[in-house]
């Protein structure tokens, strides 16, 4: 679908092992913190951002299945190992698409067919509205969480480089 869609999954995958690491560094009971107008505990949203991240690929065919849910917090390490997993999905399925291309999509209730192009626009709008939950919970206990915007991510990546004044 072009460079543009390749470049925000790139930053999709950035953002997510970013506040990952974040919050790797948290206690157990912080993990559970939660904050008005959120998802639910930090812990419970990833495991269901990095869920729905495996879900969208296997409804866009892809042949790992679905991110099994532990009934038990399967810790941020592994969710990291499954968002960097499902990050370079993404890109790659972002790399094939084209136009309006659609699929067949496996849902609870059957088959549908789904173009490609919104389940990945809808695959990056969960992300970063789920990466903003754990922000604003983060934030409302006074736990910094680091620059996660855009630009942090261009300068991470050495695309975003201050020129000396002429």
């Amino acid at each position: 679908m072009g460079p543009v869609l390749i470049e925000a999954f790139r930053y999709n995958r950035w953002a997510n092992l970013h506040l990952l690491d974040v919050c790797a560094n948290l206690t157990p009971k912080q993990l559970q913190l939660t904050a008005p107008g959120t998802y639910g505990t930090i812990a419970d949203t990833w495991l269901h951002l990095v869920g729905a991240e495996r879900r969208y690929l296997w409804r866009l065919g892809g042949d790992q299945g679905r991110f099994t849910r532990r009934h038990k917090f399967p810790g941020i390490g592994v969710l990291r190992e499954e968002a960097a997993t499902s990050g370079d999905q993404l890109i790659a399925v972002a790399r094939r698409a084209k136009g309006n291309e659609t699929v067949v999509s496996k849902w609870s209730e059957g088959s549908r067919r789904v173009n490609v192009g919104v389940l990945l626009v809808q695959a990056m709008h969960h992300g970063n509205d789920h990466r903003t939950h754990i922000c604003t919970i983060l934030g409302h206990h006074g736990i910094p969480y680091g620059n996660m915007d855009v630009w942090a991510y261009g300068e991470s990546i050495g695309a975003d480089v201050l020129l000396p004044k002429a």
